[in-house]
């Protein structure tokens, strides 16, 4: 079945594995931040624990759950992602069901481990790597498309449903209906339609017949340049966007994660909150189609260097939300900055160091992005529960956008440098 139905698909099977892809990306949501959100002030009043607490274990699952993802980019390269999004859904979903029985701190920080670990980290990473391996010259556009459809799904959908659904069944069994759906819809998802390169089956990335290429009736197959993760990590381009990466990651998730408490310190209830999320969601598709057709045609450090500033206005607009056009614009402007974002790091990696080693190259990157998630609920929480206001912690961490958006200015796309050999 693994040929047929590549080689019987009406369309290039790229296009399949968009969609399979993107529904990957989706699924991520029950381990994302913007979902999680909505269940932290059930965690707190339910397990009669602290917000400090609560933001303490986030931080240190995250952390514990991204160190592992190196392993995972090696386990894509070594065994595709057929495999191994099958094999990560099937546990995702059961950490989602196993979260709707925690009954006090410890289990919950085992929660968090394994939902970030599994769905923020490892789904994201092996969705996003499968669409890459299928396309070069498009892959803005594609990356695109399926960004538009994760953030009208993710994003919009997700953080709505989820706060309708814990009124109506309860915080843990809203937890475990997230489950079910993994385990009933993305593990045969992942399984029946998931590929890995299409050099496998005889064709070429963006859709190029091989034969018709010789012919010259369509246009060659891009020739990659193809770095190992060593060599990738030994450029400063790697560690500039991997640090743009995990400063965006940190900063965004914070906000989000507190997203609740910040809207009430400025007297607006969790339903305010909740449909920040619905102008999110549109501007991000918006944008992430957008960028996504930019991305094929200006190079990704100025476009980080403009997501940077954008997260420097996040941070100042969160301390003035007073009113309804505010609570809009920073619903817009905080989609406009998480779509960017995801269009541009989809496609970057593989753009800067080709696709043959992109999931170790990756695994690595997203240790780094997934760490900076980690890192920022905690400040947040702390500056809140001591301080009584979140007002000089998002202050400080102005510099931090502002100086790797001066570093993405002037660092570019790394070269290899050529040595003599000798014969």
């Amino acid at each position: 079945m693994k040929n047929w139905l590549v080689h019987k698909s009406p369309v290039y099977y790229g296009w399949i594995v968009m969609v399979a892809g993107t529904l990957g990306l989706v699924m991520t949501s029950p381990g994302q931040s913007y979902v999680v959100s909505i269940f932290i002030e059930s965690f707190i009043a339910d397990l009669e624990i602290s917000r400090s607490v609560v933001s303490s274990l986030y931080t240190a699952a995250t952390l514990a759950g991204s160190f592992a993802l190196p392993f995972v980019g090696r386990l894509i390269d070594r065994y595709g992602s057929r495999q191994v999004v099958t094999i990560i859904s099937f546990v995702f979903g059961l950490s989602c069901i196993y979260l709707g029985f925690v009954q006090n701190a410890i289990m919950l920080g085992i929660g968090f481990i394994c939902i970030r670990f599994l769905g923020q980290g490892s789904l994201g990473l092996v969705s996003m790597n499968a669409i890459n391996q299928w396309w070069i010259a498009r892959r803005g556009l594609v990356m695109g498309i399926s960004g538009l459809f994760v953030a009208l799904l993710g994003l919009g959908l997700f953080p709505v449903g989820v706060n309708w659904l814990i009124p109506e069944l309860g915080w843990r069994n809203t937890y475990i209906a997230l489950g079910c759906v993994l385990l009933f819809g993305m593990v045969p998802i992942g399984y029946i339609f998931f590929r890995d390169r299409p050099e496998q089956f005889g064709l070429h990335p963006d859709g190029i017949h091989p034969i018709r290429s010789f012919n010259h009736s369509a246009p060659p197959p891009i020739e990659e340049d193809n770095w190992t993760r060593n060599e990738a990590m030994r450029t400063p381009a790697f560690w500039v966007i991997a640090g743009s990466a995990g400063t965006i990651s940190m900063l965004t998730t914070g906000i989000v994660f507190h997203l609740v408490s910040i809207f009430a310190d400025q007297g607006l209830d969790a339903d305010t909150a909740a449909s920040v999320f619905i102008p999110l969601s549109i501007t991000m598709g918006a944008v992430t189609l957008g960028g996504g057709i930019l991305a094929d045609r200006i190079s990704g450090r100025y476009l980080l260097a403009i997501i940077l500033s954008g997260q420097i206005a996040l941070l100042l607009m969160a301390l003035h939300l007073s009113s309804a056009w505010l609570i809009v614009l920073f619903g817009i402007l905080l989609g406009a900055v998480s779509g960017l974002y995801r269009i541009i790091m989809s496609v970057l990696w593989a753009n800067y160091f080709g696709r043959l080693h992109l999931g170790s190259i990756t695994g690595v990157a997203q240790t780094i992005a997934v760490g900076g998630s980690a890192l920022g609920p905690l400040p947040l929480g702390l500056a809140r529960d001591w301080f009584g206001n979140y007002e000089a912690v998002l202050l400080w961490c102005i510099a931090i956008p502002l100086l790797f958006g001066i570093a993405n200015i002037f660092v570019g796309q790394p070269k290899r440098q050529l040595t003599e050999v000798s014969g």
